[in-house]
């Protein structure tokens, strides 16, 4: 049985080197625009982690932890934020809203993978 992964990244090159990463390692991806997005693809199926972005349009990658973390059924997936923010403080905030690990991007594809091997839900 594969596991799921939400990608949530406003750019369509990111949710595509992504996609075809975790592709690649047997998963399947659910690919969003941006926070609100990400939270209308949470419709009850198990998800068994997220990978998001932090700044986008709508509804940035903080508050959709934050608001994933509302809801039961996700309140323990694993996230993963993909970003150009490096700074101490974003990452503490993401820490906050329930963020796991910090990728900064650019990235490698096995960085992420490693990442995610040790993150995604049994």
């Amino acid at each position: 049985m594969s596991k799921t992964i939400l990608v949530v990244d406003d750019a369509a090159s990111i949710r595509q080197v992504v996609g075809i990463a975790l592709k690649g390692a047997g998963y399947n991806v659910i690919e969003a625009v941006d926070g609100k997005d990400g939270l209308s693809k949470l419709n009850g199926e198990k998800v068994h982690l997220i990978i998001s972005d932090v700044n986008m349009p709508n509804m940035d990658g903080i508050t959709f932890v934050r608001e994933l973390k509302q809801l039961p059924a996700y309140k323990f997936t694993p996230v993963i934020m993909l970003t150009t923010e490096s700074q101490e403080a974003k990452k503490q905030e993401g820490q906050l809203a329930g963020a796991k690990a910090w990728v900064v991007k650019p990235f490698q594809p096995q960085q992420m993978l490693a990442a995610v091997s040790k993150l995604v839900m049994p």
